[in-house]
């Protein structure tokens, strides 16, 4: 059994891991567009939790205007990210719960070594089931 493998460029990996890594005690959350299913562009979105170092919730204004920013370049929404300052990269059961874009992918940023932040990708069922989708970094 193969299970489904996405190419990630370097330089969204490394700009995910940048934005995670410069506020380190919050979650970062925030939108990967795609164009002809690469992922293209980030979009950074602030946290606007009442609990940020534990829960992200994006501010509805900013992601509102990165979905029309994606339409206008003619990208899809590829990804949702977030980052777990100190837990591993894997949906929490929250995660999982608030889940609501089935078809897009979820990536998480685990600070736990805030050094090295390790970075996985998920797909969450309607079911509330989650498979990894291993991340070729090219």
């Amino acid at each position: 059994m193969t299970g489904e493998e996405l190419e990630i460029p370097t330089a969204l990996v490394n700009q995910l891991s940048q934005y995670a890594q410069s506020t380190p005690e919050v979650e970062i959350c925030g939108l990967i567009g795609s164009q002809n299913g690469i992922p293209t562009s980030c979009f950074p979105i602030k946290n606007t939790s009442s609990m940020p170092h534990s829960r992200y919730k994006m501010d509805a204004q900013q992601q509102i205007s990165a979905i029309r920013s994606m339409r206008e370049s003619s990208q899809d929404l590829f990804a949702i990210y977030h980052s777990h300052p100190n837990s591993e990269a894997y949906p929490s059961e929250r995660d999982l719960n608030n889940a609501a874009y089935h078809t897009v992918l979820y990536i998480i940023i685990s600070l736990e070594n805030e050094r090295n932040p390790k970075i996985r990708g998920f797909r969450i069922s309607k079911s509330k089931k989650y498979r990894e989708v291993k991340l070729l970094i090219k």
